[in-house]
């Protein structure tokens, strides 16, 4: 059985701009396709405008309020909101509120810097 306790997981600043912990990934669990994140973005920050060719992600608000941007189309969302972006969707996530943004991404196939293309 795999159980990561997610403190033992040091975390890492993503192509993105996001911090991050890999929860389960290819790199740290059996998990071979898909990959587990805690991401958090501080008052104010907001990720890099960017897009995976490859990969589909959800997005599962835990804490905080943001604005979520999806090819053009923004949105406020905030805790319980589960989004949606397809491969080679451009997006960007920026943190409106006053505490940290608090999310959980689930990426198939696996997260990838190599997969992250930067807009701006």
């Amino acid at each position: 059985m795999t159980c990561i306790q997610r403190d033992a997981v040091e975390p890492f600043i993503t192509a993105d701009g996001s911090e991050i912990r890999e929860l389960m990934a290819y790199r740290n669990s059996p998990v071979q396709r898909q990959s587990l994140a805690e991401a958090r973005l501080a008052p104010g920050q907001s990720t890099t405008r960017h897009y995976h060719p490859r990969t589909e992600e959800i997005y599962y608000l835990l804490e905080g309020e943001g604005t979520m941007e999806l090819s053009g189309e923004s949105r406020t969302v905030g805790r319980g909101d589960c989004i949606a972006i397809p491969p080679g969707t451009k997006h960007q996530l920026t943190n409106t509120g006053l505490g940290s943004l608090v999310l959980l991404c689930c990426c198939v196939p696996a997260y990838e810097h190599a997969d992250t293309i930067l807009c701006d």
